[in-house]
């Protein structure tokens, strides 16, 4: 059997009459127990797909101004990305730790210059911060997500961080959510629990293509 590619299952442990947020932590927790199991070779394949199908996107390539994030090890890769974008003078913008645990923007100026610069938070940079609403900056926002569905309804982290960010949104602009592929869900079979404060996204990128949802 070798040289057959085994699809990834798509975990949906959410069960008629579950609270949303608990059908949203049974599902977190399934998913990120998944991704667990993809290797540091695996997951740096992975990050070069997630650049070349995210720079095929038309607003991507054409924008000034990118708000991104820096992966954690098990996130979809974004590194290779930074850098490409980052090599065509395009702003790259990635969230910080800001003053009182609240979450602010700084620029991207190199990989060197991402560091873990709080306990268990994901790389950060070290520049000025920009405030909270830098987003109205942004032409173009690559959220992280452990999910999203065909209606463009996104699994976070469980912080509710982005969806705060989202808010900041200059007209026009558009918000990709990156994920692995088997965690796209079809909302008409497997819809993803969404509570009250939920932002959609607009588009979703895997490693394999990108499309508009909703």
């Amino acid at each position: 059997m070798s040289g057959i590619s085994v699809p990834t299952p798509q975990p949906y442990p959410v069960t008629p009459g579950m609270e949303t947020a608990d059908a949203k932590e049974e599902l977190r927790r399934a998913i990120r127990a998944q991704r667990g199991h993809r290797s540091a070779r695996q997951r740096a394949q992975a990050a070069e797909a997630f650049a070349d199908v995210i720079e095929s996107i038309p607003e991507v390539r054409d924008a000034g101004c990118v708000a991104a994030y820096a992966a954690r090890s098990a996130e979809p890769g974004m590194l290779p990305l930074l850098e490409r974008l980052s090599g065509r003078g395009v702003r790259v913008l990635l969230p910080v730790l800001g003053a009182g645990l609240a979450r602010d923007w700084a620029d991207y100026t190199g990989p060197d210059d991402l560091l873990e610069r709080a306990p268990g938070r994901p790389p950060e940079p070290g520049g000025p911060t920009l405030g909270t609403d830098a987003t109205k900056l942004a032409d173009v926002v690559l959220a992280p997500a452990l999910a999203v569905d065909s209606r463009g309804v996104r699994l976070g982290q469980g912080g509710g961080w982005y969806d705060r960010a989202l808010t900041h949104l200059r007209p026009g602009a558009k918000v990709v959510a990156v994920v692995f592929p088997e965690e796209v869900y079809d909302a008409d079979e497997h819809p993803l629990p969404r509570e009250e404060h939920d932002i959609l996204v607009h588009a979703v990128a895997t490693t394999t293509d990108w499309r508009w949802l909703g």
